[in-house]
């Protein structure tokens, strides 16, 4: 080849098909695309766009979502992508093409595990996880906006890294990043953690109180893992969270009282009466109880208190309140929503067994059952 050589223009140029069509500098520079040569292409009007600091879009038009989304990745991803830019990497799952729709996740879906080892994946993107309302959105949540309608997508990254938010990726810092879960191939935080980050950032209440109820009412998460999450960001002590997690708390308990509704039908148990105070005759209220069988004296004791630094004095009372019971004869089974959620069987067959050894004990005080 001489001067007087034809060149073939880059856009000519056979590229590896990538996913999402969006590349790195080191990743365009693997392919043998110099800096001068990416800038050419990007010249305005031309075929390809910087769409962050570093990362580059390979063709004109707007991003998709899975663009958007692999972009801020690459952008906060330590060091170069753990796949080579012409192949899409083993362990992520099969990506849909671009210009389509993301699939939000089913609630409770687990990450998959690397074929053939039962191990989870190994991180595409070190140190870079998807949080707030981006990762509401691709966990299903309805209350959030859709990703196309995002300014900012915020992702986690490590305390120390020197980074800096820019275009439509903002950096969110943290002392240790969560185990994400694979969405779509994009590492996503853990639902508590994503509401947590989203709840910082909004002031309406309203927005707030969907978004926590939603969490439990779908089946996303415990009302407990929430609360702690907002504990852990101080962020109880703002008047709209605080009213948001009462609708949170309320919306855990109905859950939790109509999976015990079924767990006591769907296992053939006894119907119980339902909801109800105890007293001694004369006496002092012992406390009120979700169900209870009077001729066995048992009793099932949902636990929905949420979860606070300040809990000792709660507990305290609980306590009390149970041991007074079992004093008196009464067999008090302590479920909690989690339990019930994960273990219905297993909950049942613990009441069934209660039950069936009642007649094996003294009998229980004569207490009065009022409705509660």
């Amino acid at each position: 080849m001489n001067h007087n050589t034809p060149r073939t223009p880059l856009s000519a140029r056979p590229l590896p098909e990538v996913r999402g069509r969006v590349l790195t500098t080191a990743q365009l520079r693997s392919l043998g695309v110099s800096s001068a040569e990416t800038n050419e292409q990007c010249r305005p009007g031309g075929p390809w766009q910087q769409i962050l600091p570093g990362v580059f879009l390979l063709h004109p038009g707007p991003a998709t979502s899975e663009e958007r989304l692999h972009a801020v990745l690459r952008y906060a991803a330590r060091g170069p992508d753990a796949a080579a830019p012409g192949r899409p990497p083993t362990a992520v799952p099969a990506q849909p093409a671009a210009g389509q729709p993301l699939r939000p996740a089913r609630p409770g879906a687990a990450v998959p595990a690397q074929p053939g080892t039962g191990q989870p994946h190994r991180p595409v993107y070190p140190d870079a996880v998807i949080t707030g309302l981006a990762a509401l959105a691709l966990h299903g949540f309805a209350a959030a906006p859709t990703l196309l309608a995002l300014e900012k997508i915020d992702v986690l990254v490590p305390r120390l890294r020197r980074l800096r938010s820019a275009g439509c990726a903002r950096i969110v810092r943290t002392s240790a990043l969560p185990a994400a879960r694979l969405v779509t191939g994009v590492p996503v935080a853990p639902v508590p953690r994503a509401l947590a980050d989203a709840v910082a950032r909004l002031t309406d209440a309203g927005r707030v109180r969907r978004l926590l109820t939603e969490a439990v009412r779908d089946g996303h998460c415990e009302p407990a893992a929430v609360v702690r999450e907002l504990d852990r960001a101080k962020l109880l002590d703002r008047p709209h969270v605080l009213d948001a997690v009462d609708s949170l708390l309320a919306e855990g308990r109905a859950v939790a009282e109509d999976r015990l509704y079924r767990m006591v039908r769907e296992y053939g148990l006894p119907e119980p009466v339902w909801n109800v105070e105890l007293r001694l005759p004369g006496g002092p209220h012992l406390g009120g109880l979700d169900a209870y069988w009077p001729r066995e004296a048992v009793a099932v004791d949902l636990d929905t208190r949420a979860p606070r630094h300040d809990e000792g004095a709660p507990w305290s009372e609980y306590a009390r309140k149970r041991e007074h019971l079992e004093r008196l004869g009464i067999t008090v089974v302590h479920v909690t929503p989690r339990k019930l959620r994960d273990g219905m069987r297993q909950q049942a067959a613990i009441v069934r067994t209660a039950l069936m050894a009642a007649s094996d004990r003294e009998p229980a005080a004569h207490v009065v059952v009022e409705p509660r």
